[in-house]
């Protein structure tokens, strides 16, 4: 669920009390979905390639969290076969099974 983010030159109360309300219930901008690459050992999530919409959401220091969506992924979560291998401005690489299995797909999270 995506929260609402006011201009910074918002003055409308109403608008900048709504992102905060939004924050505080749990909404974030800074979520999506990979599907990791199939014959290939690496996948870049990017701002570039349209995975998110917001320039500056990921950072050097930025945590991604990923969660497997599919019996696919769970396998390969499972079997500790992939990492976060860099996090740098606007994306996150990881770095998991050379594999021609494909719908390895997880939900991730950018924290910091």
């Amino acid at each position: 669920m995506t929260v609402s983010v006011p201009s910074i030159t918002e003055t409308d109360l109403k608008k900048i009390n709504l992102s905060i309300q939004q924050l505080g219930a749990g909404r974030s901008n800074a979520v999506g979905s990979v599907t990791l690459a199939t014959g290939s050992a690496t996948t870049t999530v990017s701002v570039a390639n349209g995975a998110i919409t917001q320039s500056g959401l990921i950072a050097p220091g930025s945590v991604p969290i990923l969660i497997p969506t599919t019996a696919n992924a769970a396998t390969e979560f499972g079997a500790g076969t992939w990492y976060i291998s860099a996090v740098a401005k606007d994306s996150f690489t990881i770095t998991h099974t050379n594999s021609g299995t494909a719908g390895r797909t997880f939900l991730w999270a950018i924290v910091g």
